[in-house]
């Protein structure tokens, strides 16, 4: 079999085209340049900006910003998506890239990641193709609805000791001396219980329109965090309805209290308590505001439905929360391109 050549990958990429890539769509929608400024400030140092001419020339931060989307898309490795990217043709094409050119290696790829993790630059990223979406037309409406999700991580398999120290915020006394076994421990990510069943890991707090069902905002806590502490962070004033929904973990009467000051309306799930159990009208309003807050489970179900799930293999909180925004921000370019399909339909 001999090389592939210029008109063999060409037709190939027809190909591809006519059986409908998705990463086309995606292509066509995202308006990469608008991230451009905000990712070349944070990722080219004055010493990158000085270099000469000579020698080999640092990738282009947005290619490697597309790259990080890519990756988000499918929840793939550095490793797993440096190989896709140089074994399929519709990665490549994404990138922009011809058969011929240099691909990142994976630790490339992290380098760059840490440096808008560590620049918290991820946030503004989302903020960014969020406005996007108002100018599209795709408007915060019909309220808002509050939710979390347990996002796991690989399990540490640390002592009840060890687990002691790091709740206490200490690293334990026998890591000290062992500074490579620190680096591979998650001393952010916390233990929680849910239905019975102990995870491992980080919330991802979320804040999605129930008109559009795209994420407005989100927050990335240790998974030992009650997901009603993050409610007033989460609160968007921008939706064009008052209207905020959540289950009943998000009821108090403090939190009500807030809700009415700040001018939203509660539709929090009521719950019974002892012996005081709900009416009639209580249940029926309940069953209603189900149907609205319904939607933030497709949120979290297209998430954990695509390819990789949710799961993330990173170290540390500010890791954490570069991933899981991205894959928050892969979310809504997923859903924008759902949006615009069903719009023309």
């Amino acid at each position: 079999m001999g090389q592939l050549g210029f008109f063999d990958a060409d037709k190939r990429l027809e190909a591809l085209s006519a059986k409908g890539d998705p990463l086309e769509a995606i292509d066509r929608l995202v308006p990469w340049e608008s991230f451009r400024a905000e990712v070349e400030a944070v990722v080219l140092t004055s010493d990158e900006l000085k270099k000469s001419s000579a020698g080999r020339k640092p990738f282009d931060a947005l290619l490697m910003f597309r790259m990080l989307v890519l990756q988000a898309l499918n929840n793939l490795s550095d490793e797993q998506v440096e190989y896709q990217v140089r074994d399929r043709l519709s990665f490549s094409r994404f990138l922009g890239l011809a058969i011929e050119d240099s691909i990142p290696d994976s630790t490339t790829l992290w380098l760059f990641r840490e440096k808008l993790a560590k620049a918290g630059l991820i946030e503004k990223l989302f903020d960014c193709f969020d406005q996007h979406l108002a100018a599209k037309g795709y408007m915060a409406r019909g309220g808002q609805i509050i939710d979390a999700s347990i996002v796991p991580v690989p399990t540490q398999r640390n002592s009840r000791d060890e687990n002691a120290e790091l709740q206490a915020g200490r690293t334990p006394a026998a890591w000290k001396q062992k500074p490579a076994k620190v680096r591979q421990k998650d001393r952010d990510a916390r233990w929680t219980k849910k239905h019975g069943r102990s995870f491992f890991g980080y919330k991802n707090h979320v804040n999605a329109d129930a008109k559009h069902k795209l994420i407005r905002h989100y927050a990335v806590t240790d998974a030992a965090v009650h997901d009603s502490q993050e409610l007033d962070g989460l609160l968007d004033t921008g939706n064009t309805c008052n209207d905020v929904f959540a289950d009943s973990a998000y009821r108090s009467t403090k939190i009500e209290g807030r809700l009415r000051a700040s001018g939203f309306k509660s539709r929090i799930h009521r719950r019974a308590t002892r012996n005081h159990p709900l009416s009639n009208a209580q249940l029926k309003a309940n069953r209603n505001r189900s149907k609205i807050r319904a939607r933030i489970e497709h949120v979290f179900g297209a998430q954990e439905s695509s390819p990789g799930g949710r799961i993330v293999r990173t170290i540390g909180i500010v890791r954490a929360r570069a991933k899981i925004g991205l894959q928050n921000l892969a979310y809504n370019i997923r859903r924008l391109v759902t949006l615009e399909r069903l719009a023309a339909a």
